[in-house]
C-alpha cells in the first residue's frame, strides 16, 4: 500500500514480474477490497498471487516509531511474513524510515553484522555501480565501513555478476593521507583482508559516475547526498537535452538525426532500471523501491528482491563474513574502546 501510486503501481508491476519468474508465488499485503478487482484484471496473476488482507497502512510522512505500533500495516505483515519464512523476501514502496526501523527490529541483523548498510546500483561511465550506505547509518566507524565493504562485494558478484569487484573507500581526496581516522583505519584493515587486492583504495565523487571501482563505500549520510546530487544531475542533462532539441526547427531536425543515439541514453539512464536499494546484513531480503517509480520501475525492484533469494545472497554474506575472537581488530578511535574483533574471509 506503499508508494506514490500504490496499489495500482503494485500490482501492474507483479503482472510483469511473473513472466520473468514464472516460479515465484507473490504475497500482496494490504486493502483487500482494493486488491482484488485489480489482481482479476491481469489473468497472468492467476494463480501466482496470494492476498493477505490488512486494516492498517503506515503513511509516507509517518515517524518510524509510531509506524512500530501499527501491527496490521501492510508493509508490518509483509515483514513478518520473512521473519516466519511464509515469504523470502519483501518488496516495498513506501516510508523507507518506517521500512528501516522494522527490518531491523523484526528481522534483525545477522550475527557478525553490527549494522545493516543500504545499498543500490547506478550507472557510471565503464557500467553499473554498487553504492552503500545510502541512507541507514549516518554516522560509521571503521568496523562498520569493513563490514559494509564486504556486503557490497558480495552484492556486486550476485546482482552485477562480478567475479572480482573493485572496491574503493570514498573520501575528500585519493591521496593516503586524506580523510579522518575511521576512513584510514578502515582502508588499513581492507587492505590486510582477504579482500586486499581487490581494494582500489581512497575514490573522490567524480570517482562514482567515473566507474573507477565496481563498489564505492561511504557511510549513510554522505551516501545519500551524493545519491540525491547524481539523480538531480541526471535529470538536469534530461531537462537540458531536452531544451536544446527544442530551440528551434534547426534543433528539432538534430533531433531526427541524433535520435537513436539518445534513445540508447535514455535507454542507458532510465531510472527505472536502477530501482530497488537493498538492505544488506538482515535476516531475509528487503528491497526498498522508489516511491514514485511506475509498474517497469518496480517489477525491476522486484527482479533484484529474485536475484539475491535465487543466488542466496544471505548465505553468502555469512559465508564470506566472520567474526573470529582473536584475529584481526580495529579501533574505533583513540577515545572509545577497542572494537571487538573482526576478520574477513570468502
Amino acid at each position: 500500500m506503499g508508494g506514490d501510486h500504490a496499489p495500482d503501481v503494485v500490482i501492474a508491476g507483479l503482472d510483469i514480474a511473473v513472466v520473468r519468474h514464472p516460479k515465484a508465488i507473490f504475497h500482496v499485503f494490504g486493502d483487500a477490497a482494493r486488491i482484488e478487482p485489480m489482481v482479476r484484471k491481469f489473468s497472468r496473476l492467476t494463480g501466482r498471487v496470494v492476498i493477505h488482507g490488512t486494516t492498517e497502512i503506515i503513511a509516507d510522512d509517518l515517524k518510524p516509531t509510531a509506524a512500530l505500533r501499527l501491527r496490521d500495516a501492510s508493509m508490518r505483515r509483509a515483514i513478518d511474513a520473512v521473519a516466519t519464512g511464509q515469504a523470502a523476501g519483501i518488496i516495498s514502496a513506501g516510508n523507507t524510515g518506517a521500512m528501516l526501523a522494522l527490518a531491523k527490529i523484526v528481522l534483525k541483523t545477522m550475527a557478525g553484522i553490527d549494522r545493516p548498510a543500504m545499498a543500490a546500483i547506478g550507472p557510471s561511465a565503464k557500467g553499473d555501480v554498487v553504492m552503500l550506505d545510502l541512507g541507514a547509518n549516518m554516522v560509521c566507524d571503521a568496523r562498520n565501513l569493513v563490514e559494509f565493504a564486504v556486503m557490497g562485494d558480495m552484492f556486486a558478484r550476485t546482482v552485477l555478476g562480478l567475479p572480482n569487484p573493485t572496491i574503493g573507500l570514498l573520501n575528500v581526496g585519493s591521496e593516503e593521507m586524506k580523510g579522518d581516522e575511521t576512513l584510514k583505519r578502515a582502508a588499513e584493515a581492507l587492505r590486510a583482508s582477504p579482500i586486499g587486492a581487490q581494494f582500489h583504495g581512497f575514490v573522490e565523487g567524480h570517482d562514482i559516475a567515473g566507474g573507477t571501482v565496481d563498489v564505492v563505500v561511504t557511510d549513510g549520510f554522505t551516501g545519500n547526498v551524493a545519491l540525491k546530487t547524481g539523480e538531480g544531475a541526471l535529470r538536469l542533462v534530461g531537462d537540458l537535452l531536452k531544451r536544446v532539441f527544442t530551440a528551434s526547427l534547426a534543433a528539432r531536425l538534430a533531433y531526427l538525426l541524433a535520435k537513436p543515439g539518445l534513445n540508447r541514453l535514455r535507454e542507458w539512464l532510465d531510472p527505472r532500471r536502477y530501482n530497488g536499494a537493498v538492505l544488506l546484513g538482515l535476516n531475509g531480503v528487503v528491497v526498498k523501491s522508489h516511491g514514485g517509480t511506475d509498474a517497469e520501475g518496480f517489477a525491476h525492484a522486484v527482479d533484484v528482491a529474485m536475484d539475491m533469494i535465487d543466488n542466496n545472497f544471505n548465505q553468502r554474506i555469512k559465508e564470506g563474513l566472520r567474526l573470529h575472537a582473536g584475529r584481526e581488530t580495529l579501533a574505533v578511535d583513540s577515545a572509545t574502546a577497542p572494537l571487538a574483533p573482526i576478520a574477513i574471509s570468502q
